[in-house]
């Protein structure tokens, strides 16, 4: 089926280079001289779909009484869809060589997620794509600074090779900050220098979510660097509650998009400065509610608006669904479904340019989505360049380079080094907030016990230890905080998924069991454990990076689907995601107070704390 879907773009891609190519007379005449055979080749191609178009032969595929999602006008239309070599032939009344019957289903262009990152799905990129192509989506605009920030180019080719011959379209934005900021302790660095060597790469479409704000904002060498070599290309954006000058100073610097809106009156002030608002929906972020309630009720124009992924675990989607999520969630609050359906197809596919996906009209991909009903919107078929998508079709694992497989380098942990003095003062305390990843600062009094004549810091039901252990450098440094809100009890919780240096992170609430879920990280080099009263209850291991396991998707679900219930059991509140949220908790370019290897970090003031205390 791989080999059949690489003919059938390769084809379609043919005749939408004769179609957009050929437009100009001038440049067809000129242009074809050195290469007359192919000229007319594609052009007997042209005169073959011509035929069929204009009914005079028979289509290929002919996809009969659907009722045709219009994502252009926005409008459904009874019809049929004609199709050959994975392309769009027209839209009408057709015969063909196979029929199939829709018998008033609807059919619709392929979903598209405009941001994700295929790492934190937590299984090999080609898995991650097919279980979501089974839901509808067909075209994944991938960011992959989690890879990046851990091994550098080697991260970003590792993504591309694994994507290569995948059934859906997967396309790549160049990480812009790796590392995200100068507080971050990562694996390597990516400068502008680096990014060079992919700007001919045909699946690479612009510049990663820029999450160094400041940077652009103060006029960064290093940053504008970047921004001036993706001058002509998307440049997708980070930019939580800036301020508005601070917007308008970020915008004017070339950015384009950005997901990280959690509520409807951000989310238009980055709409009024010309963004488009990628509304994310993933397992930890959830903000489409908020959204698509200010939206619903301000009957809000949805041409700017688009829906994204950012990070979904690959259970939730298998549970819950993709992208074919968030457009039936967005209809249950009140959008119609003309928009909800525009906002998943052809408004990220005009964003990024991709203008041979997004519609279902003459010369397009033939990527469809068959749903049952405007009501229920459930999928019942997917279709890429005209070939169905078989469910639960079992694809070989590409291999991993050894040296990804080893990435976890840890120096001088020990659990004494946990310990937390307490001087008698109020600390900074990270309060999480459920169903979200931004975190509150607060300046509280903590318990704590006294031993050999020293206050430490004691965790109980309210507050809990965290601390992020630097692992790529062997540099030795850990920073320890105190959490507030996540409930872990009689135990802790370690991943070495933590955004976006992806260092390890622990959280718990006694030293000895945070200390025996870091070393089982170090073990397994990298992924996530849980441990309950001096005993490992269960690890998933990720040795790809630190990231992703290569040991199946049912694996992993399997390792999910009992260390989740546990960490529920244990304390960890139902609005939290137990490990996609504390992976959150050490990304210092999200408000207001994070904790990184080097201490407490205050995003709002750029500041470093050695200890909550200080």
């Amino acid at each position: 089926m791989i080999e059949t879907i690489k003919s059938l773009k390769k084809q379609a891609n043919m005749i939408i280079y004769w179609k957009f190519y050929c437009s100009n007379e001038c440049v067809a005449q000129e242009g074809f001289q050195g290469s007359e055979g192919r000229f007319f080749m594609e052009l007997e191609m042209y005169r073959r779909y011509s035929q069929m178009a204009r009914g005079i032969e028979k289509a290929e595929l002919v996809f009969k009484n659907g009722r045709v999602f219009s994502s252009g006008t926005g409008e459904f239309i009874d019809g049929d869809v004609a199709v050959a070599d994975g392309i769009v032939i027209g839209v009408g009344t057709y015969e063909g060589e196979t029929e199939i019957d829709l018998e008033g289903k609807i059919i619709c262009p392929g979903f598209i997620d405009s941001h994700l990152h295929l790492e934190s799905t937590l299984v090999t990129p080609g898995e991650l794509v097919r279980q979501a192509a089974q839901c509808g989506t067909t075209t994944f605009i991938v960011d992959p600074h989690e890879s990046a920030n851990v091994s550098g180019t080697d991260g970003i080719d590792y993504i591309l090779d694994q994507t290569e011959d995948a059934p859906a379209n997967v396309y790549v934005m160049m990480p812009s900050c790796v590392p995200a900021t100068h507080v971050d302790d990562n694996g390597c660095i990516l400068t502008a220098g680096k990014m060079k060597g992919y700007l001919e790469h045909p699946r690479i479409l612009g510049l990663g979510e820029v999450m160094d704000a400041p940077s652009v904002i103060n006029g960064s060498v290093a940053m504008h660097e970047k921004l001036q070599l993706f001058q002509d290309r998307v440049k997708d954006g980070h930019a939580p509650f800036l301020a508005s000058g601070d917007l308008a100073a970020y915008v004017l610097g070339g950015i384009d998009t950005d997901h990280e809106c959690v509520d409807y009156e951000y989310a238009m002030a980055e709409a009024r400065n010309g963004m488009q608002v990628l509304i994310r929906e993933g397992s930890a972020a959830r903000n489409l509610d908020a959204i698509v309630k200010g939206i619903v009720k301000h009957h809000t124009d949805t041409s700017g608006f688009c829906f994204c992924t950012d990070d979904k675990h690959i259970e939730e989607i298998r549970k819950e669904g993709h992208i074919n999520y968030n457009v039936k969630r967005a209809v249950q609050l009140g959008l119609p479904v003309e928009k909800a359906l525009q906002m998943a197809t052809i408004q990220p596919a005009r964003c990024y340019g991709l203008y041979r996906i997004g519609m279902i009209a003459p010369g397009r991909q033939a990527d469809f989505v068959i749903l049952d009903n405007v009501t229920d919107l459930n999928v019942v078929d997917v279709y890429h360049c005209g070939k169905k998508i078989i469910k639960d079709e079992k694809a070989e694992l590409k291999p991993c380079p050894p040296y990804l497989k080893n990435t976890v380098h840890v120096s001088g942990f020990s659990e004494e080094r946990l310990k937390l003095k307490h001087p008698g003062t109020k600390a900074r305390v990270i309060q999480m907030l459920e169903k979200q990843i931004v975190t509150k600062d607060v300046l509280e009094e903590v318990p704590w016990i006294e031993r050999d004549g020293e206050k430490y810091f004691a965790p109980d039901g309210e507050y809990q230890k965290i601390a992020v252990i630097e692992r790529h450098k062997n540099t030795g440094k850990m920073g320890v905080g105190i959490v507030k809100g996540y409930g872990i009890c009689g135990g802790a919780i370690a991943s070495s998924v933590s955004h976006d240096s992806h260092n390890i992170i622990v959280v718990g609430d006694n030293d000895r069991d945070m200390a025996i879920a870091v070393k089982e990280m170090m073990r397994t080099q990298g992924g996530y454990t849980l441990v309950c009263n001096g005993e490992i209850y269960g690890t998933l291991p990720l040795p790809v990076m630190g990231l992703m396991s290569d040991a199946g998707y049912e694996k992993v679900n399997e390792a999910l689907a009992v260390m989740i219930p546990k960490a529920y059991e244990m304390g960890v509140k139902e609005g939290f995601d137990p490990f996609i949220t504390l992976s959150f908790m050490a990304l210092p370019v999200i408000p207001e107070i994070r904790i990184t290897p080097r201490g407490i970090y205050l995003v709002n003031e750029d500041r470093m704390l050695r200890t909550p205390f200080d």
